[in-house]
């Protein structure tokens, strides 16, 4: 069976539909087929590349599809997938329309355009360049910098002492650039204080001085509710700024911990030092995944590329040279000069540090770039939106109540009914919002942080909650990154490295006797780019830098070889090509003399891609021309190896023929002037990676958590399935795995009967629209060979779906496109954990599920809190209502309105923070906010292709136009007068925003009006007390004079006198009640709006001792206003209140409750609807500390 990639299709393929195996000639159409490569006959093979097919486009969901083949232009030629036939699958006779077509490939547009997107840089700025020794020669610059190097061994330099290095690093100070302009500390409080509800705030308070300006004795009291109003603006700003200065420290100190470091040569010691450390004179190793340190001048260089897009806008990878006369070209252009903080695409090199800093190419031209950007996380974007909407309706309504306070209780006393309309403004915004909002996110950031994870941005903390893709890495994320070599196979024996009862009765136990296995060592040895910390030392004891894979080589050959320095020594290197992501080979040259000459070259890498350039191996020591009989041996080698989770390596050599490769000839890559065929094929060997501790749980609990776990990986197809099959990531079939239990054709699977598919990367390139769809449709996704670019493509294709991207891979631009970029402390290289927004600093992948937890947390709980903090809109909104239209004696005055919104509120609202789940399984077992599904995808589908059609073409390069900014602004306010805008509006969604209707619903008509009720209720029971009927205080109202210190005798429905001290004692303890009334009601609202799941009893609603300080808090606020006498002045409380009142509000808390628990009934279906379905397969237990275990199919 082959081990080919398969793409997932949509579902539901109809049995009845006419089926036919074969391939289309027409390249402009598109095939209808499986991406599976399975294993066939050569004559089933022919059969079906001669047949002739319909072709069509296929929508996003619901039907089957395959990839086109591969053409094949020699017998020999790797296969995505390792397999020697390209398969066929099942192909559908079905012409589609255009119409679905364009739906299909709608979406994905916008990515096309993107592409090759370069920022250039201005010639003049890089002709200032102060930069001029990449001119000397090698001895020149030697003696300039004082510093010792061997152009011809690197590794045997000196460079400088210790001490050399200590001397510069005081002189001319450390290797770091100045940090780009950020905003002061002035600025960023400013635009604290510039937030929409300060604006307001500040605003209100002005109209309140200005109008005691007008008439100074008749408004004197908005002497304290103006200032009030101002101060607590600038207060609410105070709060968020220190806030947000406070998280920006513990990132500053965090990232501290993990500065960007680099291999140096110092005393002769190969050693890794800080960047921040280096010095002019240093020799620096670099090599493929780097980041450049500093400026360096190379002296020795193997395929050394670099990618300076960042600096220069040349999209194509540059190559470095050593050029021992130096360069004439300008900085930009020099072949031996490398600069600070690009990468290293590929080869390694030696490089002599000629600036550092400021000094650097970088430091020189940074003044032209820099600064912050603005972008907001979806969290900032929904917070925004919710402040705006709020603030537009408070203002809307405060003007609508002015109107009409101006026309009926005032009589158009204008000074009088601004006040009125501010207090009306007051009450509908809940000023605190903001820097409760700061507060959680900074204590959820916090609280990470504890946890190893490190999340840069306050709101990325949310992002990792709403999360619903996660794009990882195999080797060293789900992986322990430390390989060792397991199994041998020589062409025609199996071997083991050690001994295992997993192994095949057949394999035999290692032996350098046998066969083969010598010229592996060797090449194990030879072909190795390698570097030991110190040379001195036991082969056991040294260190070895280098990739994983290489290590676990070079630890095995170390093994085997009496002494492994004399071996290399023996037989140097003349030539080498590096492995890169494109070829995935390596090719060394060396002298080991042997019949026909004096070079041997040893060639090793992907398996398939070694096979290709073989035409020999050997058989029992001798070389054989490649058959049938090894090809079908070789498959089964090679899965056997791969199906157990294990890296798999070919090995090959040429003895080079002495009258065609003499001793002194001269190779060169440039021209691709080696031997590139006729290789004789040694072996092939396996190294396993077991997977981390922890990942099989953390993987299962995230599937548990509806987000799709996706690998993406370069290595081969069956080794990452086999590692995916171990910790969770794929449990159901394949549409090979299926074929072989059941022995049914792999052309008679349908796509509706498997859940898993694996995806080579060499299919990704040619990829349309319809089939990254039914890819993403499946449960279980493995992406294999894969390149950047590639991972790269899959998160913007994921993103065009409407998914939220956490993003694990190793490679930066992956990680920059990501909606959240995850990044490895340990393990990742210094431009991943500069691309990514959350770094896991203990490299454990299982942090990523706390990550998840506290994220989603964080949203609930902000949730609960506005919930909770809104809720008291409609008990002082109605109040203000009922005082214009009854009218009634006001029941809250504005003053006492921002106590309770920035006085108790503010200690409770936080205090959500600290809340814990609801139940055990708490939001894990819950899909996410925003779920992809078909409707989401066909919803977005729909308006991507509106917009498509509306954006009009450039004539001569038919790419896309866009609108104006007038002519987006035009078309954003005719919006809304449209069927479309309002379609869009009320379609229906499966999102949860933070501020839904539900949440408004339950805030502004459910909760609000119980504790609208409780005020109310309490406020007609307080004044009945002191003689006063609801009809008696309309009466009063209306006559305008009552209840001040000045007002004549009232005479009540019972005839009885009531003075003007009583009647001012009687609005006081009045408003007082209401007051209490709504804190009351509100600290049962507590407990109320944690009422999701479960009813609002139990323990586990009084887990959160931080609840109980905030309500104490908020008691000793308010019975200091209240029965505090001084302060009756300001705002107007009365310390006479009877305790007994409280009941009447404690009641209808009860009644709230009461109304929680039903609520809960109510939508307990649909929480149960929200939840993911249990898992079939799963296993949620540690994965075992054996190297492999043989699979089980």
């Amino acid at each position: 069976m082959s081990d080919s990639p398969k793409s997932g299709e949509p579902s539901q393929v109809g049995r009845e539909e006419q089926l036919v195996v074969g391939k289309s000639n027409e390249p402009e159409a598109v095939v209808i087929t499986s991406v599976e490569d399975v294993k066939q006959d050569e004559n089933a093979s022919s059969e079906a590349r001669d047949e002739p097919v319909d072709r069509g486009a296929l929508p996003a969901a619901g039907r089957s599809v395959a990839f086109p083949p591969v053409e094949v232009d020699s017998g020999i030629e790797e296969k995505p997938t390792g397999g020697l036939n390209r398969p066929r699958g099942v192909e559908m006779r079905r012409e589609l329309t255009q119409e679905e077509r364009d739906l299909a490939q709608a979406g994905y547009d916008h990515l096309e355009e993107e592409k090759n997107e370069i920022v250039n840089k201005g010639e003049d700025e890089m002709d200032k360049v102060d930069i001029h020794e990449h001119r000397l020669k090698f001895d020149e610059l030697e003696n300039a910098l004082e510093t010792s190097m061997i152009t011809k061994e690197p590794s045997l330099s000196r460079g400088l002492e210790l001490d050399q290095a200590a001397e510069r690093l005081a002189r001319d100070g450390r290797n770091v650039l100045t940090p780009p302009k950020k905003k002061s500390a002035l600025r960023k409080y400013f635009d604290c204080l510039l937030t929409m509800f300060n604006i307001l705030l500040i605003i209100a308070g002005v109209l309140e001085y200005v109008l005691l300006g007008i008439d100074f004795k008749a408004n004197f009291q908005n002497t304290y509710l103006g200032g009030i109003l101002i101060a607590v603006a600038f207060l609410n700003a105070f709060i968020e700024f220190y806030q947000l200065q406070k998280a920006d420290a513990i990132l500053a100190s965090f990232l501290a911990m993990i500065p960007p470091s680099c291999r140096v040569i110092r005393g002769g010691t190969l050693t890794t030092v800080p960047a921040a450390e280096l010095v002019k004179g240093d020799i620096v190793f670099i090599r493929m995944g780097d980041k450049t340190p500093a400026d360096l001048v190379i002296f020795n260089a193997t395929d050394l590329k670099l990618d300076n897009s960042s600096l220069t806008g040349e999209s194509e990878p540059q190559e470095r040279l050593a050029l021992p006369d130096g360069s004439t070209n300008r900085p930009v252009e020099a072949e031996n000069l490398v600069f600070n903080s690009t990468l290293v695409v590929s080869g390694e090199g030696y490089g002599l540090v000629v600036r550092t800093g400021d000094h650097t190419l970088i430091g020189q031209i940074a003044k032209l770039t820099g600064g912050e950007s603005g972008n907001k996380s979806p969290l900032g974007v929904e917070i925004a939106h919710f402040v705006m909407t709020i603030s537009i309706i408070a203002i809307i309504i405060a003007l609508v109540f002015f109107g009409v306070g101006l026309g009926t209780v005032y009589k158009g006393k204008a000074a009088a009914t601004v006040t009125f309309a501010v207090s009306v403004l007051v009450a509908f915004v809940p000023e605190g919002l903001p820097s409760v909002v700061t507060l959680l996110l900074s204590i959820a950031a916090k609280r990470m942080a504890a946890q190893n994870v490190l999340v840069k941005d306050l709101q990325g903390v949310e992002t990792l909650g709403a999360l619903t893709l996660l794009a990882t890495d195999k080797t060293g994320t789900l992986t322990r990154n430390q390989m060792t070599v397991t199994n041998l196979w020589n062409g025609t024996r199996m071997a083991t490295a050690f001994q295992s009862n997993n192994d095949a009765e057949e394999t035999e136990a290692f032996s350098m006797a046998t066969p083969g296995m010598a010229e592996m060592i060797d090449v194990s040895a030879l072909n190795s780019k390698i570097k030991f910390d110190k040379a001195d030392i036991p082969f056991e004891q040294r260190e070895i830098l280098g990739d994983a894979t290489e290590t676990g080589l070079a630890r095995f050959a170390g093994r085997q070889l009496p002494d492994y320095d004399e071996h290399l020594k023996n037989h140097p290197k003349v030539f080498e090509v590096p492995f890169n992501s494109t070829n995935k080979w390596a090719l060394v040259t060396v002298k080991k003399v042997h019949a026909d000459g004096y070079l041997t070259t040893y060639l090793k890498g992907a398996p398939e891609r070694v096979l290709a350039k073989c035409a020999t191996y050997l058989k029992e020591g001798k070389q054989t021309p490649i058959d049938d009989e090894f090809r079908k041996g070789f498959e089964d080698a090679y899965s056997y190896m791969a199906s157990r989770g294990h890296r798999v390596i070919a090995c090959a050599q040429y003895l080079l023929p002495g009258h065609l490769y003499p001793e002194n000839y001269a190779f060169s890559r440039s021209e691709a002037n080696y031997p590139d065929s006729k290789y004789t094929f040694i072996g092939l060997v396996s190294l396993e990676d077991p997977p981390k501790h922890g990942v099989r749980e953390a993987i299962g609990t995230l599937r548990l958590a509806g987000i799709k776990v996706m690998m993406v990986t370069g290595d081969h197809p069956k080794t990452a399935e086999a590692i995916a099959r171990k910790i969770n990531l794929i449990l159901g079939d394949t549409k090979e795995t299926l074929a072989a239990k059941t022995g049914r054709p792999i052309n008679e699977i349908y796509d509706d009967e498997v859940s898993a598919v694996v995806v080579h990367g060499d299919d990704i390139d040619s990829l349309q629209g319809f089939e990254w769809d039914t890819i993403f449709a499946k449960d279980e996704i493995v992406f294999a060979r894969t390149s950047p670019k590639h991972k790269l493509e899959i998160v913007k294709r994921a993103q065009a779906l409407g998914h939220i991207v956490g993003d694990g891979v190793n490679d930066s631009p992956a990680l920059k496109k990501a909606d959240l970029g995850i990044a490895m402390n340990i393990s990742g290289s210094d431009v991943s954990k500069e691309a990514a927004n959350m770094i896991l600093l203990d490299d454990n992948f299982a942090s990523t599920v706390k990550g998840v937890s506290e994220g989603r947390l964080i949203f609930n709980n902000l949730k609960r809190s506005i919930q909770y903090t809104i809720s008291h809109s409609t008990p002082e909104v109605i109040p203000q209502l009922l005082y214009v239209i009854v009218p009634i004696p006001l029941p809250l005055s504005a003053i006492l309105i921002l106590v309770i919104d920035l006085g108790f509120e503010l200690f409770v609202a936080l205090s959500f923070a600290w809340d814990p789940p609801e139940s055990k399984d708490g939001l894990m077992r819950l899909k996410p906010r925003k779920p992809v599904n078909e409707r989401s995808i066909m919803s977005l589908k729909k308006r991507a292709l509106r917009r498509t059609r509306t954006l009009r073409r450039d004539s001569e390069t038919q790419s896309f136009v866009h609108p104006s900014r007038v002519s987006k602004l035009v078309t954003k306010l005719k919006s809304p007068f449209t069927r479309i805008f309002w379609e869009d509006f009320f379609e229906k969604s499966d999102d949860e925003t933070l501020v839904d209707g539900k949440l408004l619903s339950y805030a502004y008509l459910e909760a609000g009006m119980l504790e609208f009720a409780a005020g109310i209720v309490s406020y007609f029971v307080v004044f009945l007390k002191h003689g006063f009927s609801p009809s008696d205080l309309q009466k009063a109202q209306k006559a305008g004079v009552f209840f001040v210190k000045s007002s004549p005798d009232f005479i009540n429905h019972n005839g009885q006198a009531i003075n003007a001290t009583a009647q001012v004692e009687a609005l006081a303890q009045a408003q007082s009640i209401v007051y209490l009334g709504i804190f009351i009601m509100q600290c049962f609202n507590v407990y109320a709006v944690k009422a999701r799941f479960t009813f609002p009893f139990g323990r586990h609603m009084v887990t959160n001792l931080y609840n109980f300080v905030g309500i104490f808090m908020g008691a000793c606020l308010g019975m200091f206003i209240i029965y505090t006498p001084p302060l009756r002045v300001v705002f107007g409380g009365s310390f006479r209140l009877s305790p007994l009142y409280w009941l009447i509000p404690c009641a209808f808390g009860i009644l709230l409750l009461a109304w929680a628990s039903f609520r809960v009934i109510l939508l307990r279906k649909g929480m149960q609807e929200s939840r993911v379905k249990d898992i079939q397969g799963l296993m949620m237990f540690p994965t075992m500390r054996t190297m492999s275990m043989r699979s089980r199919q």
